[in-house]
């Protein structure tokens, strides 16, 4: 039964959210909404405000209160923001007269009005967030949440609740909660009797308050947990030395680019550089994007010079992002990607590439080339717009393309398997794109491939 559920677990937002300010605009390179598949979204900081809607006094007056008012704040800001003047040949003057002109008894059919609307647009990354999903996204953006640190998913059939995540270094983490872990009370009250929201509810508290779980474990009698909730920081990597032969590697799995991951990179790059490696492998496999700032600076603690990434606007006008000479170190490169590795992953890979500091090892990445800005709304809700596009250094349009690797290295369905079952298992022998990528740093660092890899960034052996 567990098995079947596994495609679900990273789809639901982390318990124990507690944002109390909404972030008042936001710019970020928001990776593929595939909200029920993947991730949740998320965003970076630029200065920025609503787009205040122009209307007359007394219609204004009308409308507070009305789920109307909702809908044209969504009008506004697409009217104003999105990247496609056109409006997908769509006449968004006439949209907003036909929106206003109906009737709506309840948010839920305002909300419905506007998801369709936006659908018309035909961009799968300007989208209406509901505000539950808004306050999640808010949340994980920060790099910070409140709460316990567990994600949890019920059994459609047996409507049974089990913990799908557990977040590194949370309260729920330290108390010793695994995965599959299936929770039978919360606080005394049984969670069979509980909705899903409901059980989000009951562990939601405020910081310094205790819950208490009731929870069995394949192959154990059932157990009591008391957890703190607590404010704590998402790790967004790990990182460790592996020694292979005699070969020392400095591995770096990043996972997201939040709001604290350019600080773990730096911080991970300076504690390998003590053991003294000879090369790196950057893992972004499985890495949906985040943080489109925080892509660039951590394409700048990597690459010493070049451009890392163009955004262009609707009008047309460049934005270029390039190295500043920070890097860390010059030392031989491999960064794993896979069709997951999307958005600010793809502008890191993709500089990387493009300026030869790195070998790209794995297959082709996501392709999404565009850039979302996020407004809260004023019931609480959200709204993601597409607003700009980027493009790598060589100016190529990656949407719906992705970045080829320089070596493509597939798993197998083997493979691909056993390392969703233990994840453990990445970056070991079982893993044929870590093996490959450890091959290709053999070969740099025996100085075979070394001008064709790195060109003219530095001295490979020799950590900065």
């Amino acid at each position: 039964m567990w098995a079947t559920m596994k495609k679900r677990l990273l789809s639901l937002p982390i318990v124990g959210i507690d944002m109390k300010k909404l972030v008042p605009g936001v710019l970020f390179s928001l990776f593929p909404l595939l909200y029920k598949q993947s991730r949740l979204i998320w965003m970076s900081l630029i200065v920025g405000s609503i787009v205040s809607a122009t209307l007359p006094e007394t219609v204004k007056a009308e409308m507070k209160d009305s789920p109307k008012q909702v809908i044209d704040e969504v009008w506004q800001i697409v009217n104003h923001q999105f990247v496609d003047s056109n409006f997908n040949r769509i006449d968004w003057r006439k949209k907003r007269e036909e929106l206003l002109s109906r009737s709506y008894t309840s948010k839920a059919q305002a909300y419905k009005a506007i998801q369709q609307a936006l659908k018309e647009l035909g961009d799968p990354y300007t989208r209406f967030l509901p505000p539950e999903e808004f306050e999640a996204l808010t949340s994980q953006t920060a790099g910070e949440i409140s709460g316990i640190g567990i994600r949890i998913v019920t059994d459609p059939r047996t409507q049974e609740l089990y913990i799908a995540d557990v977040v590194k270094k949370s309260p729920a983490f330290q108390a010793g909660l695994k995965r599959g872990d299936r929770i039978v009370r919360i606080d005394g009250q049984p969670t069979v009797l509980m909705s899903l929201e409901k059980a989000q509810e009951a562990l939601k508290g405020e910081i310094g308050t205790e819950v208490s779980l009731e929870v069995v474990r394949e192959g154990r009698p059932s157990f009591v947990v008391k957890i703190t909730r607590l404010k704590f920081e998402i790790p967004s990597l790990e990182f460790s030395l592996k020694r292979e032969g005699e070969m020392k590697v400095g591995y770096i799995r990043l996972e997201e680019f939040n709001s604290h991951a350019v600080a773990q990179m730096r911080n991970a790059i300076r504690q390998l550089q003590k053991e003294n490696p000879h090369a790196f492998v950057l893992d972004l496999r499985g890495n949906p994007g985040g943080l489109l700032f925080a892509s660039v600076d951590i394409a700048r603690l990597w690459l010493a010079k070049g451009e890392i990434v163009d955004i262009v606007d609707r009008q047309g006008g460049h934005q270029r992002y390039s190295a500043n000479n920070s890097a860390l170190t010059d030392l031989p490169l491999v960064v794993l990607v896979d069709s997951n590795s999307a958005s600010a992953s793809e502008i890191l890979a993709a500089a990387l590439k493009e300026n030869k500091r790195a070998i790209l090892v794995g297959t082709n990445t996501y392709g999404k080339g565009t850039v979302q800005s996020v407004y809260p709304l004023s019931d609480g809700s959200g709204l993601a717009v597409t607003i700009s596009r980027y493009y790598p250094p060589s100016g190529t349009n990656i949407n719906r393309r992705g970045i080829a690797p320089d070596i493509f290295q597939p798993l197998t369905r083997e493979e691909e398997s056993l390392l969703t079952e233990n994840p453990s298992l990445m970056a070991t022998s079982r893993d044929s794109q870590y093996t490959k990528a450890i091959s290709v740093l053999q070969n740099l660092v025996s100085g075979k491939q070394g001008n064709r890899a790195q060109g003219r960034q530095g001295n490979l052996l020799k950590p900065l």
